[in-house]
């Protein structure tokens, strides 16, 4: 396939997106840059090459761009996304939802149908708290945690993203204190004062022996171990076999609480989260983006006497738009539709991000181009090197970076978009269509980073 060139479902060949200053989307980016912080809502999403991705709607598994380009789509609003861009039975319920109204400040029957549905889904989510953003739940969790616990120190492990909030995002792993230790957490932004993560230490993922030691070391004193159970924003990285159940012991031992981070995992891999899959049970979970199908939802869920400090435990959490009827709405048919026929969805979303997969490494074997791909399926990293797995997030960060963006880049000329850090994220709407499409732009793309010298061995 020419690599100037995209097509639209018709098979019409259209110009493909570059930096030329005329384009619609390169004019939208210099108003936008005039009252917007970079143009942008997020910093994330500067990291998108040849310029930020300028949207106009998104259909299915598909998205239009300013200029009337149409991209198979595996950004997906960043995992948010699980039935498909403007699905109509989410559509139709927030429509009828709205003309109720939005926003009482009071309850509504909506909260707890989703209640009840999340709780039914996974079983150590016994109460929820919905709350607008990935964020905010992580902050009311760790809240919580502390006040049950007495206790203030916080254990979260290196490459893991809890949010931006001053008080548990962090830099890179230190390696002050030698292999496998604890390290002091160091502040990941500026900005943020160092007294923020002054009880937060930061581990290596993956290392065994450093959860044995610093269990030992610590023991008593740590209010929570938070964790995301397959690490998706740094690899997708699977737990080895023993970690989780050594973490588990330590909090069951000790009276540390246990926080799975299923913003991104939570409704994406399995209709019981990434705990389901791995036969763990955490005391606290968080969920977001997959749950409302791209509204802006999350929530904080687990054990009846954790989430009754809510209530009568003098913790508080509050939000004006928190469990708002057009979010509800939209998560109680998100919910339904993954919940239909035993979850039948998930089978046909989990083969398709299995065969894309697949599709990928033996197209990057065709062009001489060694691929390593790792995960569940409905979320998969991608890296262009010739290592067997990677199991750790210092690993991940070194890895192929510069010859994943190319491919990313190469494939948004061809009509694929696709995340520059190699994370691919599908939903219910992906067919074998757009997959097949995405492996012929694969084989271009591929071409590309071989001719640049980048196929890393």
């Amino acid at each position: 396939m020419d690599g100037s060139k995209v097509r639209t479902d018709t098979g019409a060949p259209v110009a493909a997106p570059n930096s030329d200053p005329s384009s619609r989307s390169a004019e939208y980016m210099t108003r936008a840059g005039r009252h917007l912080a970079g143009g942008v809502n997020s910093n994330i999403r500067l990291d998108e090459r040849p310029a930020p991705f300028v949207a106009v709607r998104g259909r299915g598994a598909e998205v239009e761009d300013l200029d009337g380009r149409r991209y198979v789509d595996y950004v997906c609003g960043m995992g948010a996304v699980i039935l498909g861009h403007a699905d109509p039975g989410v559509t139709e319920a927030v429509v009828a939802t709205m003309r109720e109204g939005v926003a009482f400040a009071g309850q509504h029957p909506l909260e707890a149908e989703v209640a009840e549905r999340i709780s039914a889904a996974v079983p150590s989510a016994e109460v929820v708290r919905c709350t607008s953003s990935g964020s905010e739940a992580v902050h009311a969790a760790i809240r919580i945690a502390r006040a049950a616990t007495g206790r203030w120190p916080v254990v979260r492990f290196d490459g893991h993203y809890h949010g931006w909030l001053d008080s548990i995002h962090t830099a890179a792993r230190s390696p002050e204190g030698g292999l496998g230790a604890a390290a002091p957490a160091r502040p990941g932004s500026r900005g943020q004062p160092p007294a923020a993560v002054h009880d937060v230490l930061v581990m290596p993922w993956n290392d065994l022996e450093a959860v044995r030691s610093a269990a030992g070391l610590h023991r008593g004193r740590i209010a929570t171990i938070i964790l995301e159970p397959i690490l998706c924003n740094t690899g997708v990285i699977p737990p080895a076999p023993g970690f989780l159940e050594a973490i588990r012991d330590w909090c069951s031992r000790d009276g540390t609480v246990l926080i799975f981070d299923e913003v991104i995992t939570g409704f994406r891999v399995a209709l019981g989260g990434a705990q389901s899959l791995l036969g763990m049970t955490p005391d606290l979970t968080v969920f977001g983006k997959a749950v409302a199908n791209g509204f802006p939802m999350s929530a904080v869920a687990g054990r009846r006497d954790l989430m009754g400090t809510l209530v009568s435990g003098g913790v508080l959490h509050g939000g004006t738009y928190n469990g708002n009827p057009p979010v509800m709405a939209a998560a109680r048919a998100t919910l339904d539709a993954l919940a239909a026929d035993g979850g039948a969805a998930y089978a046909a979303l989990t083969a398709a991000g299995r065969s894309l997969m697949q599709g990928l490494a033996g197209a990057g074997a065709e062009r001489g181009v060694p691929v390593l791909t790792q995960g569940p399926g409905p979320v998969f990293q991608m890296w262009i090197t010739g290592r067997p797995s990677v199991s750790d997030a210092a690993t991940a960060r070194a890895t192929g970076v510069a010859a994943g963006a190319l491919f990313a880049d190469a494939m948004r000329r061809r009509g694929v978009r696709s995340l520059p850090s190699g994370r691919w994220l599908l939903s219910v709407a992906h067919s074998a269509d757009h997959i097949a499409r995405t492996v012929e732009a694969a084989r271009g793309a591929f071409d590309e980073v071989r001719e640049a010298g980048l196929g890393e061995r």
